[in-house]
């Protein structure tokens, strides 16, 4: 079953802490509400599954329509209800960044900007040192506790969240976790400079091709992330604000980059709410380039949206996001 409690927490960064350990080490972050209310965020940094180094991605200048959504949140605690209509993140299906992009990083280790923890740090506290700074940890609550002081921070109650990770794929006994868009994810709003941070981890074992419904991995298909400048078949453009009146002819190119011809049929277009467009059928020729008409179905709004390439089998191919600046010029296409 999927996480229990979903959400987003949005408060100040006070301080953070390293845990050591060979058991289960996270990265302690304790944070406070605009109300005065105290939490601890536990970010793991080793997985007690093989390979145990965790995968990050960090993108210095974040920018995607996740973060119009948060806004209007208000400060501390926000539950966020199943599926793709809210803010949620999902790895997987809310092309918040490229899989391929990901690196790996030890827990902690002696010297300076060599391990995860050095990672986090370096965003973390300058979001501490930064009063007008806010940071949003999405992952699963728990508390409060009312007589349980925090056995990191010592505050009263006992408050925080977990699992600020990839929440699907998994193996094993962490299988019961599951769950399509309830991923984790850390999202620092430095207000005075108009500027996101996104941190986004997950471990090794789980897989990058999951279930619609379930978020467990699919059987019979390889799971990996994909190997950079492999992918044949991407999204290379989308005219999201054609001129003229509506219904405006929306559209989206696909490139076929590698050296062989590549069978486009039963493959679709989809958007974030899950909504698809038929892609013309045939084979599309090495280097060549095929601009879809999105006459029905999937739908690029101006506001910013997320356009994935799913092929016959109705697996991801590729993905990409765009905001609601990039979509504002009427006219011109937004190039990925």
């Amino acid at each position: 079953m999927p996480l229990k409690a979903y959400g987003v927490l949005i408060g100040r960064a006070v301080d953070t802490r390293r845990e050591g350990g060979d058991d289960s080490p996270h990265y302690q972050i304790h944070l406070a509400d605009d109300h005065g209310t105290h939490y601890r965020a536990a970010v793991n940094v080793l997985s007690q599954h093989q390979p145990s180094e965790l995968l990050y991605f960090v993108g210095e200048d974040f920018r995607h329509p996740i973060t119009a959504r948060l806004e209007g949140l208000e400060s501390g605690w926000t539950s966020l209800p199943p599926g793709p209509g809210g803010p949620n993140l999902d790895f997987v299906r809310g092309n918040l960044f490229d899989p391929a992009l990901m690196r790996k990083l030890p827990p902690d280790l002696a010297g300076p900007d060599n391990d995860l923890a050095d990672l986090l740090d370096h965003s973390v506290r300058r979001a501490v040192a930064d009063q007008e700074a806010r940071v949003y940890l999405f992952g699963e609550r728990w508390g409060p506790e009312a007589r349980v002081k925090d056995k990191i921070f010592d505050f009263l109650p006992g408050n925080g969240v977990h699992d600020i990770h990839m929440n699907q794929g998994n193996s094993g006994r962490f299988r019961g976790d599951d769950g399509v868009w309830q991923d984790g994810g850390l999202l620092i709003h430095f207000r005075a400079q108009s500027r996101w941070v996104g941190i986004f981890l997950a471990f090794q074992s789980q897989s990058w091709k999951t279930d619609d419904a379930t978020g467990h991995t699919i059987g019979d298909v390889d799971g990996s992330r994909p190997v950079p400048g492999t992918r044949p078949v991407r999204i290379v453009a989308a005219l999201v604000n054609p001129r003229g009146p509506a219904p405006e002819a929306e559209s989206v190119t696909l490139l076929n980059a590698s050296p062989d011809p590549v069978d486009l049929t039963g493959w679709q277009i989809q958007d974030r709410l899950g909504r698809h467009s038929a892609v013309p059928a045939g084979p599309l020729a090495p280097g060549v380039s095929l601009t879809v008409r999105l006459d029905a179905g999937a739908q690029l709004g101006n506001h910013g949206g997320e356009i994935s390439l799913l092929d016959a089998a109705k697996l991801k191919v590729d993905g990409v996001s765009y905001t609601a600046d990039q979509a504002g010029r009427e006219g011109w296409s937004v190039v990925f």
